[in-house]
């Protein structure tokens, strides 16, 4: 990020740094993508521009009260209005078609195949389910804790961290055919660990590699876009899993409040933010579903039709 800020406007002089100099800056981040290999077709998240405008802000603040300049100039910069996509994620259908495929799946590949089935029952974030222990899985209730959340970078390597939110450490319960995946998995995992005996480094993760260690976070999406072009299916990225899971829990009726707990956000507010147009379509069907049951004839002229007078009306008419 400051790279990114001293090579837009480090080269001006605090003094005669103005507003348009930094609005410039600010729309040419709206246009530019993600620095690093992984995210190089990626664009800046309007969250991320507001940072680099905080950033800047907050030093030109700095300055000010060190009598440097007089005003901050960043304070009347715009961010320009992001239209955020709609969220790609599988239809019922699909999902269902993706469980067919995954009953032809070989043994080698189970792993991923857990892992998707999961993610879609569960509707864990990616470092979550990464994260995932044996001990946070009770085989007996059926209930999977989440604790921690498996991060990477370059300098640390795979780390572990607590969840996102307070509210992300949560318990979901999940049917029995998705703890019957989770079991066979865990058997498919224990003839691994017993083949290659000495050499198995024992993390209790759920899904590791060959050896034990932590799965790489990349590995299930490799997998899935080969897995894709090899059957045919639309891919979509490993977050959507989250989304779908999301769609399904606000169209079966539950309410924001079980919606926010059961996906880990810290306020329900975020909740409707994200899903303002699923929870609008649903309570739309709602209404319909009212309309339905509560039938209101008026004509639509204001007047009743011949059929629709009173009783005492027509005898009226039939005596004049």
């Amino acid at each position: 990020m400051e790279s990114r800020i001293y090579k837009g406007i480090g080269h001006i002089r605090l003094d005669k740094l103005t507003t348009r100099h930094i609005q410039k800056f600010i729309l040419e981040l709206c246009d530019s993508t993600c620095e690093g290999r992984r995210n190089r077709d990626k664009k800046l998240s309007p969250k991320t521009i507001k940072l680099f405008k905080s950033m800047i802000s907050s030093i030109l603040d700095y300055a000010v009260k060190m009598q440097m300049i007089r005003d901050n100039p960043c304070k009347n910069v715009q961010i320009p209005r992001v239209i955020t996509p709609e969220k790609e994620y599988y239809t019922i259908e699909e999902a269902q078609h993706l469980f067919e495929l995954f009953k032809e799946e070989s043994e080698h590949n189970y792993i991923y195949v857990c892992f998707y089935i999961l993610a879609i029952y569960s509707g864990f974030r990616l470092g979550e389910l990464m994260g995932l222990e044996w001990k946070d899985i009770n085989f007996d209730t059926n209930v999977v804790s989440v604790n921690r959340t498996c991060l990477y970078s370059k300098d640390k390597g795979h780390y572990t961290e607590t969840p996102k939110t307070a509210l992300s450490k949560r318990c979901l319960k999940l049917p029995q055919d998705v703890i019957d995946v989770l079991k066979k998995w865990r058997a498919l995992q224990d003839v691994q660990r017993r083949k290659i005996g000495d050499k198995w480094v024992e993390t209790d993760r759920v899904f590791t590699k060959w050896n034990g260690q932590t799965l790489d976070r990349s590995a299930p999406s490799r997998y899935f876009k080969k897995f894709c072009e090899r059957t045919g299916m639309r891919y979509v990225s490993n977050h959507s899993w989250r989304h779908l899971n999301a769609t399904l829990l606000i169209n079966s009726d539950v309410d924001v409040k079980t919606v926010q707990s059961c996906l880990g956000h810290s306020v329900a507010t975020t909740t409707l933010n994200l899903y303002c147009h699923t929870f609008q379509t649903a309570q739309a069907a709602a209404m319909e579903a009212v309309a339905n049951a509560l039938l209101l004839s008026y004509s639509t002229n204001g007047e009743d039709s011949k059929d629709d007078k009173k009783p005492e009306e027509k005898s009226l008419k039939d005596t004049a």
